[in-house]
């Protein structure tokens, strides 16, 4: 088993999982409940399946970007289960989580589907990225001010779904047809299991020592189109 945690937003999250698919999951929606219930959330989970963490084959978390206090909280809390119990660390990109998320509870989609994930930062400004209909990224995470704009370079053929925290804000200002807006989406750890499997499967671990979430720092906001097709 696989112990998932997600603290990029405001949910709270910790689910167990295997190759299989989900065993079993806690979380709150509650704003700022991370510090207070995410070791909660982990014990209770460990309890139910009658483990602790020595059972476990590696630890994963969501790694940004978003909530800075989040995502400290959520790669603290790894760490000390992944260094204590001689487990290796996965961690995960936010946006790729919510693609899988969406993928999952839409169940078929088209082709000419393209996600797009967004995370509240500030003002008009939100971090996101493009997934194709099976969620292989086609457009690098970036820091933006969304305006009328900003999707003009995908052709008109393309529908483009946006969802998440930042999404609700620029339903009013992105201009362009073949758009749908998701409403309500939560984000969950129970979403990590595809991409936590397969980079289990890669080996693809972090370097507990070194690992840092991905704050997207270094970006700074602008309104220049950038030629995706």
């Amino acid at each position: 088993m696989i112990l998932c945690i997600e603290t990029a937003t405001n949910v709270c999250s910790a689910a167990l999982c295997n190759s299989e698919g989900v065993i079993s999951v806690k979380e709150s929606v509650d704003l700022r409940s991370h510090a207070s219930l995410l070791t909660v959330y982990i014990e209770e989970l460990f309890k139910d399946a009658e483990i602790s963490a020595k059972y476990l084959k590696a630890v994963a978390v969501s790694k940004g970007p978003g909530s800075y206090t989040g995502l400290r909280i959520g790669v603290s809390v790894v760490k000390g289960i992944a260094f204590g119990a001689s487990l290796p660390l996965i961690g995960v990109t936010t946006t790729l989580s919510m693609t899988m998320g969406l993928i999952q509870k839409m169940g078929n989609v088209e082709k000419n589907t393209i996600f797009c994930p967004m995370i509240d930062a500030r003002r008009m400004e939100v971090y996101f990225a493009l997934y194709d209909h099976e969620g292989k990224q086609i457009k690098d995470i970036s820091a933006d001010i969304i305006t009328e704009s900003s999707f003009d370079a995908i052709p008109q053929k393309y529908k483009i779904i946006f969802f998440g925290d930042g999404a609700a804000k620029c339903s009013n200002v992105i201009k362009r047809q073949n758009i749908e807006f998701v409403d309500n989406f939560n984000l969950s750890a129970a979403f990590m299991y595809k991409p936590v499997n397969a980079a289990f499967g890669l080996k693809q671990f972090e370097d507990i020592a070194y690992f840092e979430p991905f704050y997207l720092k270094d970006f700074i906001a602008t309104t220049q189109r950038k030629n995706i097709f």
